[in-house]
């Protein structure tokens, strides 16, 4: 079984043998809720890929130290979600599900019919409830890339940065139901190129902000025969992606 994951920056330079000193919240989590023991297996990760596998040797109320066996480099995929902002917590649920199937990057997106909006201290509130539910599904997924939420796109910003996306080599796929290209018949010349998934909200993205979208060089493709929730488009979108580019078949 792999080992539960821990964040810390250290681990961005740590080498076999060193011992880590993890305090604070982290700490705590992994001593007095998840009640680790001195001895068992730990890795401490970096949020940006590095991980420093280890053993617990000392525990207090907010520390542990570990001692560093093994270090390594997770390597995922450039793979970004644009996930509108949807009503009921649906939005949230698909940010959950997409960092466990890989996603490294959440934009979320003040769409044209999103019913929800964030607006002046919303705003930053909901960013960073997105980013703390990326964090926990991070850690629960044991990966040690944690994926960074940007603030919230309006359709021009995002038509805007899919633009300069596209002319920097980064694949935009923008799901919509009406689509005449099916993502399974994509080809791809690199199979870790970067690549967005653009998710509308309950209501579907609007014509208008499809076109916006394509013009700016993105490309629109329909997932399957069935139209999904919010919640549920954008990671399996991102599952069918893993399996079509083969990551899900590396050790």
């Amino acid at each position: 079984m792999t080992a539960p994951v821990f964040v810390d920056p250290a681990a961005a330079t740590a080498a076999a043998g060193d011992v880590l000193r993890v305090e604070g919240d982290e700490a705590r989590h992994a001593v007095t809720v998840q009640r680790r023991q001195v001895g068992e297996r730990v890795d401490i990760v970096d949020g940006a890929g590095a991980r420093a596998s280890g053993v617990l040797i000392a525990t207090g109320d907010r520390w542990m130290e570990v001692r560093v066996e093994a270090v390594s480099r997770d390597r995922d995929p450039d793979v970004t979600l644009v996930q509108a902002l949807a009503k009921g917590g649906r939005d949230e649920q698909a940010v959950e599900a997409a960092v466990e199937l890989g996603a490294t990057r959440i934009v979320p997106w003040a769409s044209d019919r999103a019913i929800v909006q964030w607006r002046g201290p919303k705003a930053a509130k909901g960013r960073e409830k997105w980013a703390s539910l990326a964090l926990a599904a991070a850690k629960q997924s044991r990966r040690a890339v944690v994926p960074t939420v940007d603030d919230a796109a309006t359709t021009r910003q995002l038509a805007a940065r899919v633009a300069d996306a596209v002319a920097a080599g980064t694949r935009v796929l923008v799901l919509h139901e009406s689509a005449a290209a099916p993502i399974s018949a994509l080809t791809w010349d690199d199979a870790d190129a970067p690549v967005w998934l653009v998710v509308g909200p309950e209501g579907g993205i609007a014509d208008a902000e499809v076109d916006a979208l394509v013009a700016a060089g993105a490309e629109a493709v329909v997932l399957g025969p069935h139209v999904l929730r919010a919640s549920s488009a954008g990671p399996a979108a991102l599952a069918a992606l893993a399996a079509l580019r083969g990551h899900w078949s590396r050790s």
